[in-house]
């Protein structure tokens, strides 16, 4: 069978830095899921710039496609817009719920370390990773509660991204194409569980 995918979230859903389309993220977990033996129909829902307040906008127009699988990225905009955490995280239990409620399997990329990004100064970088954490930490537990999955819950993505400038895109905050191959390989195993699942119940 094939499996309906919507993807939902920010700019890096979206794939905004990757030199090609095939090297965005959606397509990268396509290609990354049928070398696994999975096949998936994509749908894109994700708007660059958006926050988790706007998931609800996002969730409306992808439950008209009535997808099976939901893969959400989201919080880098929480934070560079210091949103209140209560207030993003609360928004972001409620896009899993309404999807999980539909009959989707639900998998959330929550906030990246953005203490690795280039023009970060380095007096900052505890602060920033800090903010991350707390948010991460709040996200993954609603997420958890609300019967969606984590992935990349040991940041595999954010280290790399911290060690290697090339993951970046010209706008030194975006990933590039390489950048969005390590993210869609950090989230693949628990994309590809969520898959499973929904090829099982058939």
């Amino acid at each position: 069978m094939t499996v309906r995918l919507a993807l939902l979230g920010d700019s890096i859903a979206w794939g905004q830095g990757a030199s090609r389309d095939r090297e965005r993220l959606g397509p990268r977990l396509v290609d990354g899921l049928a070398v696994r033996g999975v096949d998936v129909e994509l749908a894109t829902y994700a708007v660059p710039g958006a926050r988790s307040a706007g998931l609800a906008a996002q969730v409306d127009a992808a439950l008209r496609w009535s997808p099976q699988l939901a893969v959400v990225v989201i919080g880098a905009n929480d934070l560079t817009h210091r949103e209140p955490v209560d207030r993003a995280v609360a928004a972001l239990a409620d896009a899993v719920r309404r999807l999980r409620a539909a009959g989707s399997e639900v998998v959330v990329a929550p906030a990246p370390d953005l203490s690795a990004v280039p023009h970060v100064p380095p007096y900052l970088r505890d602060v920033v990773r800090a903010a991350g954490d707390v948010l991460r930490e709040r996200q993954s537990a609603a997420v958890l509660a609300e019967g969606g999955r984590v992935a990349d819950g040991d940041q595999r993505a954010s280290r790399a991204f911290g060690t290697d400038p090339s993951l970046f895109s010209a706008d030194r905050f975006h990933p590039s194409s390489a950048g969005y191959a390590v993210i869609a390989d950090a989230m693949l195993p628990a994309v590809e569980a969520a898959a499973r699942d929904v090829v099982g119940r058939r």
